[in-house]
């Protein structure tokens, strides 16, 4: 029998590096101008932290495949507590990119391996209630993180947001080596370049594992397009601050913990298939308010806030579902499948962060639309999938 890791203890780690990154979120406007940095310079905290979240997650799944779940796992979560407070010192914006790189360096580890985790202890058949627990931690993090950071940008400055992830990687290192065990039996034989590209070749064969990934990618990239662009929305066009934006922002992410409990408890009474096409159509009402909101020039606290955390509602019904249908398409191992998943989505979340001050020089309504499209991507991608995977066991 395998050993069973706590949930609690999952959840926990999935947690940290979310909080770190959204934390920072609210404080972006004020440490560009603390540090003489213009937006698309200190946006760049925020691209490289996703593009180094994604390299990362590429390169976990493979040692965690051949050194073990608990070996890399510790790594990262040292590595990303170094990476914290390297940050939290940081004098210049160069300084404080690297230590937003180090930061996620690590934090993708555990972003890529607590999936790997559950299904090696699980199985195909009960990852996806417990994988909706794991994205209701991440909607935590989510939640308390840009409130959090939010007042203490504006009590004790940006930098102290940083020790905020110092204390929590710390703790949930502590826990790990005290409590995580090694759940993979089966490791991978080579480390060598040729067989790991060999091994992503395999899962990238896949169609219904990339219509599975592309639909939960792209309403990822609607959420990417409005958190990268809100803090600037908040301060320059409705005159609010750092703090307004995170008791704000508190209510999309609650959005995403309500629809990824709701998909934990409708995992035994709908299928996957259900639960991704349900969540999917909510988040395309969302986005179609929060369009319709901006063209009728009705836009405010409550009309840019209230459809986002719809359309955030309905990533949390899908996104569970959606990735465990992803890793369970592939017959790869689940740590390279996870894994590139991650690398895939975080991709375009970089790409898609660095394009927001371009679009917002433009209008808001531009990046509506964007956002609006997102939603329909994802319908279309999942409906291929489930195509493919109705073939497949029929």
């Amino acid at each position: 029998m395998k050993p069973t890791p706590p949930v609690a203890l999952l959840a926990l780690i999935a947690m940290a590096s979310p909080l770190a990154l959204n934390a920072f979120v609210p404080a972006m406007p004020d440490a560009a101008a603390a540090l003489d940095a213009d937006i698309a310079t200190i946006q760049l905290t925020f691209t490289f932290y996703l593009l180094t979240l994604a390299i990362g997650q590429l390169i976990t799944g493979p040692l965690a495949d051949y050194f073990g779940r608990r070996q890399v796992l510790l790594t990262g979560l040292g590595l990303h507590t170094v990476g914290s407070l390297f940050a939290a010192s940081a004098d210049g914006v160069d300084m404080l990119i690297v230590g937003r790189v180090l930061q996620a360096l690590g934090g993708s580890t555990c972003m890529a391996l607590v999936r790997a985790i559950i299904l090696d202890v699980h199985g195909r058949q009960g990852a996806a209630g417990r994988m909706g627990y794991v994205v209701m931690a991440i909607a935590i993090a989510q939640a308390i993180a840009p409130t959090i950071g939010g007042y203490l940008n504006l009590w004790s400055g940006w930098n102290s947001i940083f020790y905020l992830s110092v204390f929590m990687g710390a703790l949930v290192w502590l826990l790990a080596l005290r409590m995580l065990p090694e759940t993979s039996n089966v490791r991978s034989d080579s480390l060598h370049l040729r067989g790991i590209l060999e091994r992503y070749r395999d899962v990238l064969g896949s169609r219904q594992y990339l219509g599975y990934v592309l639909s939960t990618t792209a309403v990822a990239a609607a959420f990417y397009l409005f958190v990268g662009s809100s803090p600037y929305i908040v301060t320059d066009q409705l005159g609010g601050n750092s703090a307004q934006f995170g008791s704000w922002f508190l209510i999309v992410s609650l959005a995403f913990m309500a629809g990824s409990f709701l998909s934990t408890r409708l995992a035994q009474a709908f299928s996957v298939d259900q639960m991704i096409l349900s969540g999917n159509l909510i988040s395309l009402l969302g986005a179609a308010l929060l369009m319709g909101l901006s063209v009728l020039h009705q836009l405010s606290f409550a009309g840019l806030f209230l459809p986002m955390a719809l359309l955030i509602f309905g990533r949390g019904l899908s996104q569970p579902n959606a990735q465990s249908a992803a890793i369970n398409s592939s017959d790869s191992s689940a740590g390279t499948a996870s894994g590139l998943m991650g690398f895939i989505q975080l991709v375009t979340g970089a790409a898609i962060a660095q394009l927001v001050p371009v679009l917002l020089e433009h209008n808001t309504t531009l990046i509506f639309g964007c956002i609006l499209v997102a939603p329909i991507i994802a319908l279309l991608a999942h409906f291929s999938a489930w195509h493919r995977r109705h073939d497949r066991t029929a």
